[in-house]
């Protein structure tokens, strides 16, 4: 405790000169804490992202054409169809069930409230189950409201505040298009704060309306050339990886539709993948650049260290005059260069946490707490305040006790 308080009166003495060396220690640990943090909160906003899509799922999108091309490949091919689906459920053995999805040709949606720019789909009834979409108010649809042409419908958060500012959409009734529908459910709203992610657009369920896909498909005029449905999501076994399963499931799709590429494979998993590269490789980048601070914060110790020995020859040799050995000289230095580094690593913890927030607040990136960040930036902040202050502690206590009381 004594040795601590007389660390810290050395230290005040040159308060200037020791805030200076600290700064490098703060920048330090500060930005490896904002690092950190910030990939945690990217890697864990990325699996919210997934989550929406469905790891374990398989997404394929019919592709949108030109008339004229799409003629010729009419002549090939059907497009995308629910007995897609279907046939992959039946031939492959780890596609477990899917769902389907038929974008309606929208150019009106209102009530008697309001009114909205959104659009409408048709779903199959396990759509919801495959999309990890939960309902808010109401309920889903079913196989019955799919198996009767139904005209019911479910309503994003988004959508059902437009079109009922004063809430109660459950029960009301909605126009799409020439029809009127029942509103028997309304979506939860989800917690994103992206509308993309790798290139695929998110949170789009918020401003739709949702109807059974057999009515969409029957009771809505579309082209007659279009696809019968837009997308399928076709849920591949747990055990299973799903990139691999793509390839099986591409393979399979394009015998059937006679080798024309009218459709589209996303894999929710591999854009995961890709994501976790991404911010690896930017988390090795930071950490250089945090790295490169701390050596720098190490080196400003070890310069002080190294002027102090300079400044205090004289106290050095009258210290080991009436007895104190080279080891006390060198716990002596030692202990301040960590008091240095342990000052500065408080600090940064506490700038690194200010960093975090301001980041996340003007760039709206997403920022995890992590402990381990803190405890390991802290770590390292102490440690290489013991190292560098090793080499001034040792030359300044093989100074000649004789020498060292002559100097001036």
């Amino acid at each position: 405790l004594d040795m601590l308080k007389d660390t810290c009166a050395e230290l005040a003495q040159h308060t200037l000169r020791t805030l200076l060396t600290l700064l490098g220690m703060i920048f330090g640990v500060g930005a490896v804490i904002a690092m950190l943090n910030i990939g945690e909160g990217a890697e864990r906003e990325a699996l919210k992202m997934i989550d929406t899509m469905g790891l374990q799922n398989l997404i394929v999108e019919a592709k949108n054409f030109e008339e004229k091309e799409l003629k010729e490949q009419r002549k090939h091919s059907a497009g995308l169809t629910i007995r897609d689906g279907e046939v992959s459920v039946a031939s492959l053995p780890f596609i477990e069930r899917f769902s389907a999805e038929k974008v309606i040709d929208t150019y009106s949606i209102f009530s008697a409230d309001g009114k909205s720019d959104g659009e409408a789909v048709g779903v199959s009834p396990n759509f919801f189950q495959l999309s990890s979409f939960e309902v808010r108010d109401g309920r889903a649809l079913n196989e019955q409201d799919n198996r009767h042409f139904a005209q019911v419908a479910l309503v994003g958060a988004a959508m059902a505040e437009q079109l009922f500012p004063m809430g109660n959409a459950v029960g009301q009734h909605i126009k799409i298009n020439h029809l009127w529908f029942e509103v028997v459910g309304v979506l939860q709203k989800p917690f994103l704060k992206k509308a993309e992610f790798q290139g695929i657009k998110l949170g789009g369920e918020q401003h739709r309306v949702f109807v059974p896909l057999t009515t969409a498909i029957h009771k809505f005029p579309s082209d007659l050339l279009a696809s019968e449905i837009s997308s399928l999501k076709l849920q591949v076994a747990k055990e299973i990886d799903p990139v691999k399963a793509a390839k099986a499931v591409s393979h399979l799709l394009s015998r059937r539709h006679n080798d024309v590429n009218d459709f589209e494979l996303v894999v929710p998993a591999a854009l995961l993948a890709q994501q976790k590269q991404t911010q690896q490789i930017f988390n090795i980048v930071m950490s250089c650049v945090a790295g490169i601070s701390l050596l720098v914060g190490g080196i400003g110790i070890m310069n002080i260290m190294l002027a102090t020995v300079l400044e205090r020859t004289k106290e050095i040799g009258l210290l080991r005059a009436i007895g104190a050995t080279q080891k006390d000289i060198q716990t002596q230095f030692i202990a301040e260069s960590f008091t240095i580094s342990i000052i500065g690593g408080i600090l940064g913890v506490v700038f690194g946490i200010l960093l975090s927030e301001l980041i996340s607040f003007y760039s709206e990136w997403a920022v995890s707490w992590s402990l381990g960040a803190i405890v390991l930036s802290f770590s390292i902040c102490a440690f290489v305040g013991i190292i560098f202050g090793v080499y001034p502690a040792v030359k300044a206590s093989k100074l000649d006790p004789i020498d060292a009381l002559q100097s001036d």
